[in-house]
């Protein structure tokens, strides 16, 4: 209640969370204006029925089965920042823009933006084309101007969704592609929590349980590994600077288990459900081969056990590979030594930058591991309730929580440096 009186007392911050809840408002808002030439009532079934396009509504707000003009969420521009991630890896000019800074980070996230456009039209396509396939009667006959009203209106969608979470990264109050993310979770809670009521009795008692149970652990779990950090003490040596003298004081690099945040288990989640979302558009195909082998992929990631695995290593893998793209130590080394600071027995520059990064070599399983546990714990439930939702529900409640920590910080650091800019 402290912290709340002091946000509200704070006029710059107050209108910046204000700000905030007003996107959010609007972003669910788009989620209620359908698109035209959709049996909604067919289109909730045939997703309810389906796992994995339940899963893909559930990260959209529950606009797939509306079939709103932010259908497809911001699935593509999470698959475009996957894309241009790795591209960095093995282009030089894009790894060097990388190391740039500001600058050369806006001609990345420029490259981002305009390849979400058509990745959001090929998505959109290939979303109506399956719906046409699906033997429930969703979609009617389509004419050419009806493809091209919808795909524009599914593609000027997810292009606003894009510049909605962007405003809100700009106010410092947490990721705003996550945020939206966490908007679209919280707002199926209570008709979740009214399905459950009604079809409660006697026999789901253990799933009842094992769902508090998976709950409690997941948020215990994830508030302790995205909190605990490794503190590397720093000295700044004394300097003087015309008649004053600066430094000569001990702080701490702190480096936390896991620095990736909620971002792996996005890019996880994305990966795992792109084979088996393409292979619904081949199960009708008219060549045997091609209709049985997408068969056999939907199969395939339809098994729990092979799910889980895949889940499990892609977590761990995208742990690392975001906390590699997100803290350089060598730049850490580096302005640690332009501003005269030090590790007490580890020589400032190259060697800094080892230890640093050995330290963080030591600390990142401990993450990666424990997420990826945490991530896979829910399906170990599924297999022993018999219910299909506990998947959903463990990976929504992992997501939640760390966007809710991650945004709670993200206030207290700002309440912090106004206390500092007020002395």
């Amino acid at each position: 209640m402290n912290n709340l009186r002091r946000i509200w007392k704070t006029s710059d911050l107050r209108n910046s969370i204000l700000f905030v809840i007003a996107m959010l408002v609007a972003f669910r808002v788009c989620a209620h204006v359908p698109i035209p030439g959709v049996d909604v009532k067919n289109l909730k079934a045939f997703f309810d029925s389906n796992q994995i396009l339940g899963l893909l509504n559930v990260f959209s707000g529950g606009s797939m089965d509306k079939f709103s003009i932010i259908t497809l969420g911001v699935g593509p521009y999470i698959t475009s920042s996957i894309i241009f991630q790795l591209l960095a890896m093995i282009i030089p000019k894009l790894e060097e823009m990388q190391r740039e800074g500001g600058a050369g980070q806006q001609t990345i996230n420029q490259y981002t933006r305009i390849c979400t456009v058509p990745l959001a039209m090929l998505q959109g396509y290939g979303m109506l084309t399956l719906l046409r396939q699906s033997a429930a009667g969703i979609v009617g006959e389509l004419t050419t101007l009806d493809y091209v009203v919808a795909l524009v209106a599914m593609t000027a969608g997810t292009i606003l969704l894009m510049w909605i979470g962007e405003l809100i990264s700009e106010k410092k109050i947490g990721n705003g592609i996550s945020i939206l993310i966490f908007a679209s979770i919280v707002s199926r809670l209570p008709s979740l929590v009214q399905q459950a009521l009604v079809s409660y009795d006697s026999t789901m008692l253990f799933t009842w349980v094992a769902f508090v149970a998976i709950g409690v652990v997941t948020v215990a779990g994830v508030v302790m590994i995205t909190e605990a950090q490794r503190n590397i003490p720093v000295v700044y040596a004394k300097r003087m600077r015309g008649a004053k003298l600066f430094g000569g004081v001990q702080t701490s690099l702190p480096l936390r288990v896991n620095m990736a945040g909620v971002i792996p288990i996005i890019f996880a989640i994305s990966i795992v459900l792109f084979p088996p979302m393409i292979a619904q558009f081949f199960l009708k195909a008219k060549t045997a081969w091609i209709a049985a082998g997408a068969q056999h992929v939907i199969t395939f990631f339809q098994n729990n056990l092979i799910y889980g695995i895949l889940y499990f290593i892609l977590v761990f893998v995208f742990t690392y590979f975001y906390t590699a793209v997100v803290f350089h130590p060598d730049q850490v080394a580096e302005n640690m030594q332009k501003n005269g600071g030090f590790i007490p027995g580890v020589r400032p520059g190259r060697p800094t930058a080892e230890y640093i990064m050995k330290t963080l070599n030591r600390i990142t399983p401990a993450g990666a591991m424990f997420l990826s546990v945490i991530a896979v714990l829910p399906l170990a439930v599924s297999k022993m309730s018999g219910s299909q939702s506990m998947v959903v529900g463990g990976t929504s409640l992992l997501i939640v929580v760390s966007v809710a920590i991650e945004i709670v910080n993200q206030v207290n650091s700002q309440l912090t440096m106004r206390e500092y800019e007020a002395m």
